[in-house]
């Protein structure tokens, strides 16, 4: 019996023009040499610690970004995934600004608006439609977009990157009013961002949400 191929693949995600975006690379060998695919990889035992590992180094070698949210997603797993033979993938999700993007990513990254990501090879297709399933439910009771912004922003372009993610429209006066009930952000003293005339305040992450998330027990609402 041959052995099961094991390997992580990795959604990034990120905010462009106003569009939710996913990362593909191009394959440089066979099975599916030249067509788009999510980054991914073996896991090496003798280097990652677990997948959570597995996935940071891939993403990172890959990419050559390392993400500020990186969360498992789901296993894929059978016989008709992989030409290759019976596989099993432990998918995850990475959120990452894209100013991070442009300053960071390799020139062989490829970005593609996530919701028109079809036809990929292997069932890549399926791991992405999962991603934005988890994220866009997510985000529907916690912080998790705010991944998605530089290190400040304003809340205008915080509530951009929501709707963007949730795919639809919020009302602003019940987006700040849930802002400040998650107490999730900081003014930074003296920064303004906008035009001279109408000057908006720019904002951070609290330090103790950097690296968890706040979360709510009711939406957005929607408008």
């Amino acid at each position: 019996m041959s052995a099961i191929i094991c390997s992580v693949d990795v959604v990034l995600l990120t905010v462009d023009e106003g569009v939710l975006q996913v990362a593909l690379l191009e394959r440089d060998h066979d099975p599916f040499c030249g067509a788009l695919s999510l980054p991914g990889g073996f896991i090496h035992p003798d280097e990652d610690q677990d997948t959570q590992g597995s996935a940071a180094r891939t993403l990172r070698d890959k990419t050559g970004i390392v993400s500020p949210y990186l969360e498992q997603l789901s296993t894929f797993s059978g016989p008709g995934r992989d030409p290759r033979g019976w596989s099993l993938a432990v998918a995850y999700y990475a959120l990452v600004p894209h100013v991070l993007i442009a300053a960071s990513a390799r020139r062989e990254v490829s970005l593609r608006p996530a919701r028109e990501a079809r036809g990929l090879p292997f069932d890549h297709s399926e791991i992405v439609r999962t991603a934005l399933q988890r994220v866009q439910s997510k985000s529907s009771y916690s912080s998790l977009p705010v991944y998605l912004c530089g290190e400040t922003f304003t809340l205008p372009e915080l509530q951009s990157v929501y709707e963007v993610v949730l795919g639809e429209s919020i009302n602003k006066v019940s987006f700040r009013r849930k802002m400040d009930e998650l107490e999730l952000l900081e003014p930074v003293e003296g920064k303004l961002a906008g035009k001279a005339h109408r000057p908006a305040q720019l904002y951070r992450l609290r330090p103790k949400f950097r690296q968890t998330l706040a979360l709510t027990d009711r939406g957005f609402n929607p408008g």
